[in-house]
């Protein structure tokens, strides 16, 4: 199945009646070179070439570290069914930066947020609670992922309630982190082979 644009449009159509706009979350991949986010919205069945085999069922997760970790900043998609299952706050890596996501590393101790598509894998209970090991699959951004321990799981300082005191989430050591509230769903939903793509505007990945 051609997994990319030409689902996330549909699914774009229904975002745009709840305010949100997908294609601030999301590159499209064109004839080997990326477009910036918001561009050729109109172009169906643009896919990434890693995008190429997943699972007729396959979910796919878009983080869009552009935006501040105040607001929600992670999709996941149900491509089968064209369908938004969760729009939740995610927090960075305290190597990544405060409120706004600036930097952004592949490097073993960086403790920062690496971008590009991931593969998801294995469950397991760690330090973390229960969590979601991932695989990068961009060389030179984020194919250090497992040896890193860079993974999806709950924390408490992911809670948007932090917001109103501090002004900004927690920060990670570089995993995707969660509120402990919806943690387990999201991860259940996203284990065992499914997609997920962290983005920013960063000079350094689209080139």
């Amino acid at each position: 199945m051609h997994v990319g644009l030409r689902t996330i449009l549909h699914v774009h159509g229904f975002l745009r009646e709840n305010t949100y706009r997908i294609r601030y979350a999301a590159p499209v991949w064109v004839k080997g070179e990326w477009l910036r986010p918001g561009q050729h919205l109109d172009l169906i069945g643009a896919y990434r070439p890693d995008m190429r085999e997943v699972d007729d069922e396959a979910k796919l997760a878009v983080i869009a570290y552009s935006r501040p970790s105040t607001e929600k900043r992670l999709w996941v998609f149900d491509l089968a069914h064209d369908a938004l299952l969760f729009n939740e706050h995610v927090a960075h890596g305290s190597g990544t930066g405060d409120n706004i996501a600036k930097r952004f590393s592949n490097e073993d101790g960086s403790h920062a947020t690496s971008l590009g598509l991931f593969r998801t894998a294995e469950t397991y209970q760690g330090g973390n609670g229960y969590s979601l090991r991932m695989d990068g699959l961009d060389p030179g951004f984020n194919d250090r992922a497992r040896s890193r321990a860079i993974v999806m799981h709950g924390a408490w300082y992911a809670n948007p309630e932090l917001i109103r005191t501090q002004g900004r989430l927690g920060r990670s050591q570089g995993c995707p982190a969660l509120r402990e509230q919806v943690a387990k769903v999201v991860i259940d939903t996203l284990k065992q082979r499914q997609l997920l793509f962290s983005y920013a505007d960063d000079a350094a990945f689209l080139q």
